[in-house]
């Protein structure tokens, strides 16, 4: 087993790469989020002020992620985060030219939009976790396949597009 410090190291937990679907992670992280809420302080919010960020951020989410859905199937490339080995071509158009991963940010902004929602201090870590998780088990291994895949068109793609925002 390798042993590289940083944020795409192998670890021990490198079996967890490309396991769990991103959206079933940020459904764990919201409730998380929620349990995590109920016993710590609060943001004194009204519940229709935090219902109505919630669902603005949410939709905005959601539209995000289509956005980037959609270019994948115009594209005919597979959308399966398990399987970036079978990606038929590198999408840099359209929402890929502003983040290389819109879909994950929709959801991000789905769980930032929970957070809000949640109103409290604890909150506010679902967020960075979802970060934290998605890039390290999701992102980098998809980065890993695809630039071994795509090479330098690749490489080009990362210097010029950021991450997230």
């Amino acid at each position: 087993m390798k042993r590289v410090t940083g944020w795409g190291s192998e670890r021990s937990v490198h079996w967890l790469e490309l396991k769990i679907p991103p959206p079933a992670v940020a459904i764990l992280i919201g409730i998380a989020m929620w349990f995590g809420s109920q016993p710590g302080p609060r943001l004194e919010l009204p519940l229709t002020v935090r219902i109505i960020a919630f669902v603005a951020v949410a939709l905005a989410g959601g539209a995000t992620a289509l956005a980037g859905d959609l270019a994948f199937r115009r594209a005919r490339t597979t959308i399966n985060p398990f399987k970036p080995q079978n990606t038929a071509s590198l999408v840099t158009s359209g929402i890929y030219r502003v983040t290389r991963n819109p879909m994950y940010i929709g959801l991000l902004m789905v769980v930032l939009g929970w957070a809000i929602f949640v109103c409290s201090l604890a909150g506010i870590l679902g967020p960075i976790a979802f970060v934290a998780y998605i890039t390290r088990f999701q992102i980098i291994p998809e980065e890993r396949v695809l630039s071994a895949k795509f090479g330098s068109s690749y490489a080009d793609y990362l210097n010029r597009t950021p991450r997230w925002i």
